[in-house]
């Protein structure tokens, strides 16, 4: 998992980066099986390649937001 975090002078998020890598289950996107981030300006989900747009509910909420996904992917691939 990576994650880089920019923030401004007053410790408001501006740019993210949120990826959970796995070259053995994803070969396309660099490995990255999930991922969230704010490059190119506009907030956008990867999942297995594929980008969607996503609203941004927040930082935070969005951190949550990952962590959940992968833990349903860990244990997904634990079963």
């Amino acid at each position: 998992m990576r994650e880089e975090v920019w923030q401004d002078s007053t410790g408001k998020v501006v740019r993210y980066n949120l990826a959970f890598i796995d070259h053995h289950n994803c070969q396309k996107d660099n490995g990255r099986v999930l991922g969230y981030d704010s490059a190119h300006g506009y907030h956008h989900r990867h999942w297995m390649g594929m980008v969607e747009a996503i609203e941004f509910p927040g930082y935070e909420e969005l951190v949550t937001r990952f962590c959940e996904e992968v833990a349903a992917l860990c244990m997904k691939g634990k079963a």
